[in-house]
């Protein structure tokens, strides 16, 4: 009898809580699996290549009686079921062939139940580790580590090298001191995976990965091709976090964080209606808005104009939409300088936005990389560019110039609510006859004495209480069978949920006899595929009038 708990996500990765007969572990972990599953020593026809043919597959693949039950991409219907621990063979080839690794690992994802535990036999190595982990496998042997070994070799969360290194002094742990090889490079597997697990924990093992990465090309290319499964990472990227995000390597524009902010900034944002925009630079200070240069562009601005600042990663930040999660959580090494990737990516989407709102006027308040990628929107998107800063543009000559081009222009009814909302759920809101209250460092929205909304500070996303979901119709729901709520709702009990729901949305949760507000702990779909693990921790409960 097997099941699996998950405790914590970040990404693809998770801590959870594996049961096989009478035992327990937290994963990921590496564990002696012969003693775990006896049988997994003797089973024949499970390690077929993953790049076999179809019909070979066909004819010898077997996914094994009992526990783990063996994956094989060739294979049409796999046999796990929720609870399973399942495992991909053929790992050690498969990671020098970092496309088809990839597109694999999406592939056998989708077609098995989100809570199996992944096991990645004789694979786990401290230099790979947290790209294992990265990619969703959690359970690991120590098969690999006692292989260097025995080709005399010192394993390293850098790499592996000969054996006289370990006299060297770069470890000081108990194998080395006593000259056990063996012991250090199975101690070396189990400090990364605590380091591994530390950084999930702390939601930041993307950072980790991009810089562990950075030793080997392969690892690397793994990194690109599996940010090109958007939609594989994203699904399980929670949507907000209390953390920074590390923009430290050219790979953070492929990161899901990222791709979906400008993803809604396209799709979904409601901008303020106005004619004019003004396009700013960033600041090291976030939001933007507290930061001294900033305040002088604001006054100079007078709201007369849309704002829209202009960074990289982000692409494009519009001032309604600054303190939304990572607009206002990530950190950049300030150069001034801006590489080609950068200058492409952002010009793709302010070229993009511009095509999508055509405003009478687009002003240019930028100088270095920020506004050579406007130079090169404006003639993606055909629009005519007025530059009319000289100087830095937090110079007192800059902002008269940005004052005196704005003269005669109307002012914009600059609505964060309706801006957050729309990014928020892709609902456009009437908020007319709403109020904003603003309490530092928070905000509430109420509509005469009725509260409706509120600001998490953290992530910079609304919490509706009951009356402001009647403002957001259809979507963002869980609906649950009829039992009581008394509690947080446990994946079993989400009859059916929104398949936009990622992990720390704001959801509503409907009931034959209750309603609940809360934040979401897993995607829409895990809900619905999960048999165990937290589905919505819940906020505020309200029971529901019987006719």
């Amino acid at each position: 009898m097997t099941s699996l708990e998950v405790k914590q996500r970040d990404g693809p990765a998770r801590i959870s809580v594996f049961r096989h007969d009478d035992e327990s572990f937290l994963l990921p972990a590496a564990l002696d699996t012969e003693r775990i599953f006896p049988d997994l020593v003797q089973r024949p026809f499970s390690n077929v290549p993953l790049f076999a043919p179809e019909e070979f597959v066909s004819s010898w693949f077997s996914p094994g009686a009992g526990q783990p039950v063996a994956l094989h991409p060739a294979r049409e219907q796999q046999s796990a079921s929720p609870g399973d621990c399942v495992m991909v063979g053929g790992l050690v080839s498969a990671l020098k062939n970092p496309r088809d690794y990839v597109a694999w690992l999406a592939s056998l994802k989708g077609q098995v139940p989100p809570d199996t535990a992944w096991y990645a036999p004789a694979a786990a190595l401290p230099s790979n580790l947290h790209l294992l982990c990265y990619a969703g496998f959690e359970l690991f042997d120590f098969c690999a580590v006692d292989l260097e070994t025995a080709r005399h070799r010192f394993c390293l969360p850098e790499g592996e090298f000969q054996e006289e290194l370990m006299a060297s002094g770069v470890c000081g742990c108990e194998g080395c001191r006593e000259g056990d090889l063996f012991s250090h490079n199975r101690t070396a597997l189990e400090r990364e995976l605590c380091l591994v697990r530390s950084f999930i924990s702390g939601q930041q093992l993307r950072e980790l990965v991009e810089s562990r990465s950075r030793m080997q090309a392969g690892q690397v290319s793994i990194l690109r091709f599996l940010d090109r499964q958007y939609d594989y990472l994203e699904e399980r990227t929670a949507v907000a976090r209390n953390v920074r995000l590390g923009a430290m390597t050219g790979e953070v524009m492929g990161r899901p964080e990222v791709r979906r902010f400008a993803d809604r900034v396209l799709q979904r944002f409601v901008p303020p209606v106005g004619d004019v925009a003004v396009l700013l630079p960033c600041s090291a200070k976030k939001p933007y808005s507290l930061s001294q240069s900033h305040r002088k562009f604001q006054s100079a601005i007078a709201g007369r104009a849309v704002e829209l600042i202009v960074t990289s990663p982000l692409g494009l930040v519009p001032r309604e939409l600054e303190r939304i999660y990572p607009a206002a959580h990530y950190d950049i090494p300030v150069t001034g300088y801006w590489d080609r990737e950068e200058l492409a990516f952002t010009a793709e989407i302010l070229a993009a936005f511009l095509s999508r709102h055509p405003y009478r006027r687009v002003l240019a308040h930028l100088e270095g990389g920020a506004l050579e990628a406007a130079r090169m929107a404006s003639e993606k998107a055909g629009v005519e560019l007025e530059i009319g800063c000289r100087e830095r543009p937090a110079s007192a000559g800059s902002l008269r110039d940005l004052d005196g081009a704005l003269a005669g222009e109307r002012a914009v009814r600059h609505d964060l609510v309706r801006a957050t909302l729309s990014w928020q759920f892709g609902v456009s809101v009437d908020t007319r006859g709403m109020a904003v209250r603003w309490k530092f460092p928070g905000m509430s929205v109420s509509r005469g004495r009725e509260p409706l909304f509120s600001l998490d500070p953290g992530t910079g996303l609304l919490r509706p209480t009951f009356g402001g979901w009647t403002y957001i119709p259809g979507v963002y729901r869980v609906f649950i069978d009829d039992f009581p709520v008394q509690g947080d709702i446990l994946a079993p009990g989400g009859l059916s949920a929104d398949a936009r729901i990622r992990e720390n949305d704001e959801v509503l949760v409907e009931g034959p006899q209750v309603l609940a507000t809360g934040r979401a702990a897993m995607p829409g779909r895990e809900m619905e595929a999960s048999s165990r693990g937290v589905a919505v921790r819940v906020r505020k409960v309200k029971r529901k009038q019987i006719q």
